[in-house]
């Protein structure tokens, strides 16, 4: 039902969406393991916008790796950087944003969120998330006893802010195109109820 309600613009679903977003970011917000540079760099593609990774432009910034700035100066020092970092990618657009885990924590961040962006939170389980980052040694935050208390513990701590994202979708194990195509319906039908009166 809300799909049809957004079939009624003419020109074609992406022109519809770039329109509506003007100099909007799609910002991807979620835990680790949710798919945000994944599904991220599909959709960047298919609107022809650049793609951003967060987490890599604060190891550009800082010359150093993730897990590096968070044995060397520990996670609040991170987090400050990370903000910084963020309230520079979303100053300009369009682009697609994909955030870290914990980045969306910060209402600093939100805020420049909801004034510069779409935010769509990837929503998953925490056994196919766990499953997705388990062999993974660049997730600092798990580098500890019983990792997957810990994921748990997390999701735990940051869904609240993850539910005030504009959008939520599942990120499902399957096709990326399929979870793409859903992410572009939503953020379709998103833009065009924004636009009514």
């Amino acid at each position: 039902m809300e799909l049809a309600a957004c079939e009624t613009d003419d020109g074609s679903q992406d022109e519809r969406i770039l329109s509506h977003l003007g100099t909007r970011n799609i910002v991807l917000v979620g835990m680790m393991g949710a798919g945000k540079t994944s599904i991220g760099r599909r959709l960047a593609q298919h609107l022809r916008l650049p793609f951003v990774d967060a987490d890599s432009e604060i190891e550009k910034a800082a010359n150093q790796t993730i897990s590096d700035i968070f044995a060397s100066y520990g996670e609040d020092h991170f987090r400050e950087g990370e903000r910084r970092v963020l309230a520079r990618l979303l100053s300009d657009g369009p682009k697609v944003l994909a955030t870290g885990g914990g980045a969306f924590m910060s209402e600093d961040t939100r805020r420049a969120c909801a004034a510069n962006g779409v935010t769509i939170w990837l929503k998953a389980d925490a056994a196919v998330l766990f499953e997705r980052v388990k062999k993974k040694s660049n997730r600092p935050l798990l580098h500890q006893d019983d990792p997957e208390g810990v994921l748990r513990r997390l999701i735990a701590e940051r869904e609240t802010f993850y539910a005030e994202a504009d959008l939520t979708i599942m990120s499902r194990d399957g096709p990326h195109q399929a979870l793409v195509t859903e992410v572009l319906e939503r953020l379709e039908c998103y833009l065009a109820q924004e636009q009514r009166p």
